[in-house]
């Protein structure tokens, strides 16, 4: 009886550390939506970073509602690559994190893939603007962490 309760409140204390680390959201509030000439340089950048690393991607800039602002397709892509990259920019900006952070939530608590539109793998990441979230870019063709390197490089040219 008393193991059965420490595993009872372990499973609790473990429910509530996973929920705490999915609670952490950035700080920032939503800014103005991003511009095409900002997607543009954002997808310009991520692009760059693609070819550096000799992979092909598919590159998706949303705005703060996850409406598609822009999107890149590299030639030679697998088709399923155009849906992830967007979903996971829109996952990204809906729940103001990086995609990885919502991959290691998942992680931690599987019931976070009930919530709607979590795309729970990385190559998702906020776009910021004077502290403010703009849009997200959403990266995918190689490895969830090459994607990250790809949607990171990208984000990265907005200050």
């Amino acid at each position: 009886m008393r193991s059965l309760k420490l595993a009872a409140v372990l499973c609790v204390v473990a429910l509530f550390i996973a929920g705490t680390a999915f609670a952490q959201q950035m700080p920032n509030p939503y800014g103005p939506n991003i511009n095409l000439a900002a997607a543009k340089k954002v997808a310009a950048a991520a692009a760059a970073k693609a070819v550096e690393m000799k992979v092909n991607m598919c590159i998706a800039i949303v705005d703060t509602g996850g409406q598609l602002v822009y999107f890149e397709r590299f030639d030679v892509v697998q088709w399923g690559s155009i849906d992830v990259s967007i979903h996971k920019a829109k996952a990204s900006v809906q729940y103001k994190r990086a995609t990885l952070a919502l991959e290691n939530a998942v992680k931690a608590n599987i019931t976070y893939l009930t919530l709607d539109g979590v795309t729970a793998i990385e190559g998702g990441v906020p776009i910021i603007e004077n502290g403010k979230i703009i849009g997200a870019i959403g990266a995918s063709g190689g490895s969830s962490v090459q994607d990250g390197q790809v949607a990171g490089a990208g984000a990265a040219v907005i200050k």
